[in-house]
């Protein structure tokens, strides 16, 4: 694949060597020379100096041939700008890097759509929901989201004086969307079946849309679970992204902010959030906080050093559980020998997103829910399908196929058995492991 990146920032460069060494053919741009030659003396890659706004250095970069365009100065205006010539120039598909919520989240104009920009990727926002899938974890017990957010999957054990306990599936009418995707007993996993009987302490792994998910949940958990102690240091967007994806009655969130006019204006907008104003340079202002009863700290601020310092410090006072963020991957290798539990970095998370949307296979492997057992997968579904234009409940799918989402276009929904499936929608499907063959005989795909 032909993918050309402009910016040889942290992003650009790391998304260089990950991407050259899937084996594509990468072309970098970027107006400085001398960052171009630090490109050169450790990439095999080549390389333009110029501005990636251009349609003539575009041009001459080949952007007119590139199955993949990527823009990722540290400037969201030109990114977007960069993006959408690249687009006109005739790049196929192209991705933006940005940094505001008013153009990830697209308030007041549909920013993407409206510059023909295929992606808009955000390293802060993926890292944020990054951590709180760790943070909605404890126990270590899996959970995934899928089609951005809409669908949970969880894994849980089941109480012994659960309502669902002794009647089949097929009897206990789960609310909406959900639905049961595997149960593990006793070492062991299975698809369930409509005759299927869950017993108390088997795992088990629960779909569905967000309203769904929590009735149904209900039916198999007993009693009220305690609220989990966040402590977030830092006033980043990573930071604000992280409370609202925590915003829930299963967390208490507490955040630092340096800054008293931030503060006040996160007070704000967080309303369920605890801001306290601090010296972020003095570790010693969350000695009076009881960070030693937290269940899980964070330290998300800008500076590298700062947030080890401050995740040392509360594993040390006792946080059962400690995350930094790191843009450099300099200290990665001393993490682990003082205590930090896990470390994420906003560069590598916007990469790994970039190789999910270049993989163009038909079907996909997204996620495990029972090793060797159960699966989850996402299907593109061609125009040839048999299938499309049908209503769910008049296509006839192996019993132990779970549609869990549509994606089509922006809009991504939970379908019911009157939905159809279009050409072009991507479909997540649970199922048995190693069903990527019947899918693609399912689904029409050659």
């Amino acid at each position: 694949m032909n993918i050309v990146i402009c910016g040889a920032g942290e992003v650009g460069r790391h998304a260089a060597t990950v991407l050259g060494e899937d084996g594509h053919d990468i072309t970098i741009i970027d107006k400085t020379a001398e960052t171009l030659a630090a490109v050169e003396d450790v990439m095999d890659i080549r390389t333009l100096r110029g501005n990636g706004a251009q349609a003539d250095v575009l041009r001459e970069a080949t952007v007119d041939q590139a199955d993949l365009f990527i823009a990722a100065t540290n400037i969201d205006e030109i990114n977007l700008l960069c993006a959408s010539v690249a687009k006109a120039v005739g790049a196929r598909r192209c991705v933006a890097r940005v940094h505001h919520s008013a153009y990830f989240d697209q308030r007041g104009l549909p920013y993407g759509r409206h510059l023909g920009i295929d992606h808009l990727v955000c390293p802060e926002h993926a890292t944020a929901e990054a951590i709180a899938q760790t943070l909605r974890n404890p126990g270590a017990m899996a959970v995934e989201r899928f089609a951005r957010g809409l669908v949970e999957m969880q894994q849980f054990q089941v109480s012994s004086d659960a309502k669902a306990l002794g009647k089949s599936l097929a009897k206990i009418q789960l609310p909406g969307t959900a639905r049961l995707a595997a149960i593990e007993r006793s070492g062991g996993a299975f698809i369930p079946t409509g005759d299927s009987v869950v017993e108390g302490g088997d795992i088990v792994t629960l779909v569905g849309d967000a309203e769904s998910f929590e009735r149904a949940q209900k039916l198999f958990l007993t009693g009220t679970a305690r609220r989990r102690d966040v402590t977030i240091m830092g006033e980043t967007s990573m930071a604000v992204w992280l409370c609202r994806a925590l915003n829930s009655r299963h967390f208490a969130v507490k955040l630092f902010v340096a800054q008293r006019e931030r503060a006040e204006e996160l007070a704000e907008k967080l309303e369920w959030v605890t801001v306290l104003c601090a010296d972020l340079n003095d570790t010693s202002v969350i000695d009076q906080e009881h960070v030693h009863h937290t269940d899980a700290f964070v330290a998300v601020t800008d500076d590298d050093e700062h947030n080890i310092l401050w995740a040392a410090r509360a594993k040390s006072m006792g946080a059962r559980s400690v995350v930094a963020v790191l843009q450099r991957q300099t200290y990665l290798h001393l993490l682990e020998h003082i205590g930090i539990d896990l470390a994420f970095s906003p560069r590598v998370t916007a990469v790994t997103q970039m190789r999910h949307w270049i993989d163009e296979a038909p079907v996909r492997h997204l996620a495990s829910l029972a090793v060797g057992v159960a699966d989850v997968y996402e299907v593109k579904v061609a125009g040839a399908s048999t299938i499309v234009g049908v209503p769910l409940r008049d296509v006839v799918f192996p019993e132990s196929i779970i549609i869990a989402a549509i994606q089509r276009g922006d809009d991504v929904f939970v379908p019911g058995a009157d939905d159809s499936i279009n050409s072009g929608d991507r479909v997540v499907i649970a199922g048995p492991s190693g069903i990527a063959p019947l899918l693609k005989k399912v689904f029409g795909i050659k």
